[in-house]
């Protein structure tokens, strides 16, 4: 049989993770004597006449490097041409049509997205670029807003980073008598601040999926015996008529009850950090489920862990499963998203805790 020659592509935001499960995959292609060929820069690169990639062995991508942050193989730049530059400019598809070209000259048998679900979305949506070959999709985020599989690639590093974060500023926060509120990121799933808030023992958690009164959080906070603490806010909550970052929003709000605080933006720190254990774990879970699709035959799949399985399931169940939105940069491109459920479990541990949720009946 004629080895194999596959395609990766790491695109959207970087997290922790990306690098392992490249050496995953690498790994598993060796055992194959599969050829891996990794495409730089994410769809800039796919769109250059020839592609821009590298063939990814254990001498161009060495083992040591595999636990570190962000992607070897770079994610691509903000204003180049890309999904959304091109939309703007009338001219997506022949951006699609390149895509599918560089692909085709590549005489790939398979290839491997490892992205968001923005990315997911897109290949779902125009399934025509890949049709020459397999397509397997590996789901990473931080957000963990990806439906049909319980743990996204570089979530849980990312709420180790957000928590060894808040343990240091719990530090200050007790010397200077003084709360801190914490903006993290998350877009408009609040998983990453629920996480971490039950993991330090948050005083307040404000996420995008619950209702919350600013008034009722200024009582929980004057009602408690500390006089200092965290308070984290996910980025994508608002207040009805005020306007700025979520954390000023709430700031103001707090000072102007004589309650003394500061402000926090970790920021992308949190798609920072050694690769966790666990995240390393799911990356090999995720790269042997992609390389058996492949061997398989099998197209446009999503890699998944569910109920503590590893298995594909087909984009379209990906898709239909979760809530979609409209893309706000491509005009008829809906974004399948996942939400925290009023059924999470964290949801009432952290109210058995103590934690201000917003008002959630119990």
């Amino acid at each position: 049989m004629k080895p194999k020659t596959i395609g990766i592509m790491t695109t959207g935001g970087d997290c922790s993770g990306l690098n392992t499960v490249i050496q995953r995959i690498m790994d598993g292609c060796v055992l194959r004597k599969w050829k891996l060929i990794g495409i730089r820069d994410g769809t800039d690169g796919l769109y250059l006449s020839p592609a821009k990639t590298i063939t990814l062995n254990q001498e161009s991508f060495q083992f040591a490097n595999s636990h570190l942050a962000g992607s070897i193989l770079s994610n691509g730049h903000a204003y180049t041409t890309n999904f959304i530059t091109s939309a703007k400019s009338g001219k997506l598809s022949a951006f699609n049509n390149r895509l599918k070209k560089s692909l085709h000259d590549l005489n790939l048998d398979a290839f491997v997205l490892v992205g968001g679900n923005g990315s997911l979305s897109l290949a779902h949506t125009y399934r025509e670029i890949y049709s020459n070959l397999s397509l397997i999709c590996i789901p990473k985020t931080i957000d963990m807003d990806i439906p049909k599989t319980d743990r996204t690639l570089g979530f849980d590093t990312a709420v180790q980073q957000l928590v060894s974060y808040c343990d240091q500023l719990l530090l200050t926060a007790r010397s200077h008598h003084r709360w801190f509120v914490v903006q993290t990121m998350g877009r408009d799933c609040g998983q990453l601040a629920l996480h971490a808030g039950v993991a330090i023992a948050a005083d307040a958690v404000l996420i995008p999926e619950i209702k919350f009164d600013v008034d009722n959080l200024v009582k929980h906070i004057k009602s408690l015996k500390r006089d200092y603490g965290i308070i984290l806010v996910s980025e994508g909550i608002s207040i009805r008529g005020h306007s700025g970052k979520p954390a000023d929003m709430v700031s103001r709000k707090l000072t102007a009850s004589n309650i003394p605080n500061r402000t926090a933006f970790p920021e992308h720190i949190q798609r920072a950090g050694d690769t966790l254990a666990s995240d390393r774990i799911l990356a090999a879970g995720f790269a042997d489920c992609a390389l058996n699709a492949i061997e398989n035959n099998e197209t446009y799949v999503m890699t998944t862990f569910q109920n503590g399985e590893f298995k594909t399931i087909s984009l379209d169940e990906f898709f239909k499963a979760g809530k979609p939105q409209r893309d706000p940069n491509i005009d008829g491109v809906m974004t399948s998203n996942a939400y925290v459920e009023p059924d999470n479990v964290l949801l009432q541990i952290a109210t058995d805790m103590g934690i201000y949720m917003g008002e959630k009946k119990r």
